[in-house]
């Protein structure tokens, strides 16, 4: 029988209508969650808790799932809930959430997202908090108090963004865009935050092991591109920062040795996730799983493949399609083939095998990178743990 840590518990006897249970990729957010409501809200007890046996809930209220398309497509949620025992009304996805609008006294669940800006997600998600009991999942929910203004308003410190922004705000008057100069009162910001904000630390049984491995790279036309910015592969001139960036990763991570770092990690390792950023990288894997007769599938935003069930396998993942809100627990290795420029999309993608039921102790990934100033600059970035900015790398 499945019961839940000592940290999952304590983040239960913290929660409350409207927190933010913050924990990272693996950590057991969900069914922390779904044990929270079961017990605290609906007024049962669940075996998964230490020292409880089953009890029927005393309240019968509604509960809906807010969630990604891919955790609502492969039943995540309810096969989580089913554990609890507690029933889901609905699970849906973020581009569905303007139909629940209306919905009044129930319970919901918002997974996998920051509620920030003023976009049509955010105004829903006002408007569903306003008439409902409600929790928040996120490993990330905002890296500014400015990201956090929607969920003070869903909880009632402020009218709306404009009272808060009104209040705590003073913008910059030299940026094009409205920009943060500073805030007022920060103290009571961190108060309020901290008082919605329910931490769930990260305690692993597992061992993560990175290990960079050093491939290749045409350094003479490396030079051609930085040095006289010229596109060699249209012979002309490159029109941008953006353009020059490109081009320096793709001349980079087109070279042949990172095919050849591929054949000597899938020896040890059969069942490979690898993670990319561009399509030609895309059509090169393809090519190496077929040249080789791999079993191979895809996740990105073309192919919405599912993990093969095979003994060796290889699952392609594009960094923005696949970094979140999916899991594997049968392998213990992801190759990053090329870096990202974000350093969540790598922290979210490396969360994918590190899971806390995974029967691996000891989990591996690979970094592909060169020696090239391109990716050894976004490597120190990523290891800051911020992410990578091209204007500023190249007029530095």
């Amino acid at each position: 029988m499945i019961q839940l840590t000592d940290y999952q518990v304590s983040a239960i006897e913290r929660l409350h209508n409207g927190s933010v249970l913050r924990g990272g990729t693996g950590s057991g957010k969900t069914l922390t969650s779904l044990v929270f409501i079961f017990e605290k809200i609906l007024g049962g007890e669940s075996p998964l808790y230490p020292g409880h046996t089953y009890r029927k809930p005393n309240k019968d209220i509604p509960i809906y799932v807010i969630t990604t398309p891919r955790k609502r497509d492969e039943n995540d949620w309810l096969s989580e809930a089913a554990l609890v025992p507690v029933k889901i009304t609905i699970v849906d996805s973020w581009n569905n959430i303007k139909k629940y609008e209306k919905i009044e006294n129930a319970i919901f669940i918002f997974d996998e997202t920051k509620i920030t800006g003023y976009g049509a997600w955010t105004y829903s998600f006002l408007k569903i908090a306003k008439r409902n009991k409600w929790i928040l999942l996120s490993a990330t929910p905002g890296d500014s108090l400015i990201e956090y203004a929607s969920l003070f308003v869903a909880n009632g410190f402020f009218k709306n963004k404009t009272d808060f922004e009104r209040q705590h705000i003073i913008w910059s008057r030299f940026t094009k865009y409205p920009k943060v100069d500073r805030y007022i009162n920060v103290s009571k910001l961190l108060k309020l935050r901290d008082s919605i904000l329910v931490e769930m630390p990260d305690v692993r049984a597992t061992t993560q092991n990175h290990k960079n491995v050093i491939c290749d790279f045409d350094e003479f036309n490396y030079k051609i591109l930085f040095d006289r910015r010229w596109n060699i592969y249209d012979n002309k001139p490159i029109r941008d920062i953006s353009q020059l960036c490109y081009l320096l990763r793709k001349l980079v991570n087109t070279d042949p040795s990172r095919i050849d770092a591929l054949n000597t990690i899938y020896n040890k390792h059969p069942r490979l996730i690898i993670f990319y950023n561009f399509n030609y990288e895309l059509d090169i894997l393809r090519e190496w799983c077929k040249s080789k007769k791999l079993l191979f599938a895809e996740w990105n935003g073309h192919n919405h493949d599912t993990l093969p069930d095979a003994k060796s396998w290889v699952y392609l993942c594009q960094y923005t399609a696949a970094q979140e809100a999916w899991n594997c627990i049968t392998t213990d290795c992801i190759v990053f083939y090329s870096q990202t420029y974000s350093y969540k999309a790598l922290h979210q993608s490396t969360g994918r095998i590190d899971r806390m039921n995974t029967p691996y102790k000891f989990l591996y990934y690979y970094h592909l990178v060169s020696l090239s100033s391109i990716d050894i600059a976004i490597q120190k970035t990523l290891t800051r743990k911020e992410n990578f900015n091209e204007s500023k790398w190249v007029i530095n």
